[in-house]
């Protein structure tokens, strides 16, 4: 297969730098555009420069369309706001859109399916290969330890993460609900405070901790009587998302039109 050309969204950011280095060292991708907001003070830099490595000749811009229409994709970890914009220039340039984005609602996925329904989008809470495979693990022990062990999810990050729950810790419940058979709307609980009461029989507990530099670490508490079951994973460092990222884009690039989860990248469904 040809070369992949990726444009990184949000490239001045944390992410964005971590994203350009990872296409850079994967074998088939290079760094077609990189954009920032209008106004930003990286605009005219060089994207390779700007993530610390050696001119790669494309420049920071904030022409999201011109740039889309000389790429095979964009990869995308910024606010939902953004994501949903970006997927509709996604689907109009034809190309693939990877998702990294948290904090989306119910409308947000909404449009987004709708971008599914021209382009190959991955969309994942998480894009660790890692992640994504815990919870494969969860749904199956969901399943085969059955409503005897109740289901606590914790999960901690950084002191500047915006929302919660985290994108993962809703992604391994959605993967405990997924094999208990049940909506995790209907069973989960985000929040305790005061005279609870007795824990609701089925329910998803979500508990969550921010604070200093933490990159991301979630457990998945199976507590029966007399034994607990924990599934868990520690990210060291943010390199691990970006380069599930670039290989969700790869293995996008020539797909049927769909919205896909890092499961089905890594083959999880089949």
């Amino acid at each position: 297969m040809d070369t992949m050309r990726l444009v990184v969204v949000g490239a001045a950011g944390r992410m964005g730098r971590v994203l350009i280095r990872a296409i850079i060292e994967t074998p088939g991708a290079v760094v077609a555009g990189a954009l920032e907001r209008p106004g930003a003070p990286e605009i005219g830099e060089d994207a390779g420069a700007l993530a610390g490595l050696a001119p790669l000749g494309v420049a920071v811009t904030d022409a999201p369309e011109a740039a889309f229409a000389a790429a095979d994709g964009v990869i995308d970890f910024t606010i939902p706001g953004a994501t949903i914009a970006f997927s509709e220039m996604a689907a109009k340039a034809g190309i693939v859109h990877v998702i990294g984005t948290t904090g989306l609602n119910a409308s947000g996925d909404e449009q987004i399916a709708e971008a599914a329904k021209t382009i190959p989008v991955v969309k994942s809470g998480n894009m660790s290969l890692g992640v994504n495979l815990v919870a494969g693990l969860v749904e199956k022990a969901a399943r085969a330890l059955g409503p005897a062990f109740d289901i606590e999810i914790l999960e901690m990050h950084h002191r500047r993460k915006i929302d919660a729950p985290s994108g993962t810790a809703l992604l391994l419940g959605e993967a405990a609900a997924k094999g208990r058979e049940v909506d995790l709307a209907d069973h989960a609980v985000y929040a305790r405070e005061g005279h609870t009461g007795a824990r609701p029989d089925g329910a998803i507990g979500f508990a969550t901790l921010r604070g200093g530099t933490v990159v991301g670490e979630h457990e998945v508490i199976f507590a029966g009587e007399g034994e607990r079951v924990v599934l868990g994973h520690v990210a060291e460092d943010r390199s691990i998302f970006a380069r599930g990222a670039v290989h969700a884009a790869l293995w996008a690039h020539g797909r049927e039109p769909g919205l896909y989860s890092m499961a089905d990248v890594l083959g999880l469904n089949d």
